[in-house]
């Protein structure tokens, strides 16, 4: 259910910051008409951190009403506090989702022996599905092979998100932990890691590209790799260019240049520096999601 390519969706907002839930239709069918095989609601590029309970129970909600069952539903659930994680995860499991996302808890930097309690009582609590979610650069946490290895012998534990691009980090997931579902969580190095073993991403550039991930992922799970090296060269620009500014700032800024949504994000991250406009639009350009200028 997890593999192949699914989007880490940002919340639309309008412009006092309330959620804009039309776009958030919008969004939800640009990715199904693009062929995306999942969607992440309230994750990191979904501005979880500023999202209210009640309005990702909303964004949960509408998404399930309006994909069915065409996608696969994840919710992100993590939280830094355990006891808050397991309450989030109690009222996320019973609202349809598919899977729970739960990254691992941020700026209390916890010991493996830590990180292994927490997710075990999540997986206990949750009656769906859970994805771990491995972001050192933004936790200040690093989830190791050997403890996802510990917790791939929790039958709920099903997958994990590697932001780590490092190959050798992809395989040794593959090797202590086979029963759990390798997804990259980097973009730059998502094709390299699905030829490691991973077979699937957790995507910001399938925002604003979902057809052209969709087909680069598809080729590099096949074992395409000319294909797949082609196709992620074209995206390699735009890769690029969504994280000059911490993410989803730019991916909100590329999504309002394509009209899908209005131009509002939430305080402490604010709309894209006009000194990074010029690139994003260069790499928008280069994926043919502006015209071509003579």
């Amino acid at each position: 259910m997890f593999k192949g390519s699914s989007v880490a969706l940002v919340t639309p907002m309008c412009a006092d910051g309330r959620i804009d839930l039309p776009a958030w239709h919008r969004l939800l069918d640009f990715q199904l008409q693009a062929g995306t095989d999942g969607i992440v609601v309230g994750g990191t590029t979904g501005e979880s951190a500023s999202l209210t309970d009640a309005e990702l129970r909303q964004l949960i909600v509408a998404a399930r009403e309006h994909i069915g069952n065409r996608m696969a539903l994840i919710a992100g659930a993590g939280l830094s506090s355990t006891a808050a994680t397991l309450d989030r995860v109690t009222w996320i499991s019973e609202l349809g989702v598919d899977g729970l996302l739960i990254v691992t808890p941020a700026y209390v930097k916890p010991t493996q022996e830590g990180l292994y309690q927490h997710y075990r009582l999540a997986a206990e609590r949750a009656s769906v599905p859970v994805l771990l979610y491995n972001v050192p650069g933004r936790t200040a946490c690093d989830l190791l092979p050997e403890t996802v290895a510990r917790l791939s012998s929790l039958q709920r534990i099903v997958a994990i998100k590697e932001a780590v691009a490092d190959m050798a980090r992809i395989r040794a997931l593959r090797e202590l932990a086979p029963r759990v579902t390798v997804l990259s969580g980097d973009d730059l190095s998502a094709r390299q890691a699905l030829l490691a073993g991973a077979e699937g991403v957790i995507s910001v550039t399938t925002n604003v590209a979902p057809r052209l991930m969709a087909a680069m992922i598809a080729a590099a799970r096949e074992g395409h790799a000319d294909d797949s090296a082609a196709i992620d060269a074209q995206l390699a620009p735009l890769h690029s260019a969504l994280f000059v500014e911490g993410n989803p700032i730019p991916a909100k800024w590329v999504l309002e240049q394509m009209g899908l949504i209005a131009g509002g994000i939430r305080l402490p991250l604010t709309p894209l520096s006009a000194e990074y406009h010029g690139r994003l639009r260069d790499a928008m350009q280069a994926v043919g999601l502006l015209p071509s200028q003579s």
